[in-house]
């Protein structure tokens, strides 16, 4: 018997769920702007929001870049997962109040 899977394909497949990720959350983020930029003056809190967005989304964009680059060690756990982890359930978090809110 023997193997015909396609070792490459593991590596692509990852690059590709990077990229689609930091799609993702840069579209969230994009609408958390607009929306801080049209609420006046009495969206300081969104303006708050948009400015840790920004932040997470910058951390979350460099670590997708050197992941889907292939330019950083691997890690299989540890801080970097965690980060991860809770950037992606923020922007999930962020991306639902949004279309409670009607963008």
């Amino acid at each position: 018997m023997t193997d015909t899977r396609d070792p490459g394909l593991q590596a692509e497949r990852t690059r590709l769920a990077w990229r689609r990720s930091a799609l993702a959350m840069t579209v969230v983020l994009l609408l958390t702007v607009r929306l801080a930029l049209t609420a006046g003056p009495s969206g300081a809190s969104v303006a708050v929001v948009a400015v840790v967005a920004v932040l997470g989304w910058a951390a979350v964009v460099t670590l997708c870049w050197r992941r889907a680059s292939g330019t950083s060690r691997p890690h299989t756990g540890g801080r970097t997962l965690a980060a991860a982890a809770l950037a992606t359930a923020g922007f999930a978090g962020l991306g639902v109040l949004l279309v409670v809110h009607g963008l």
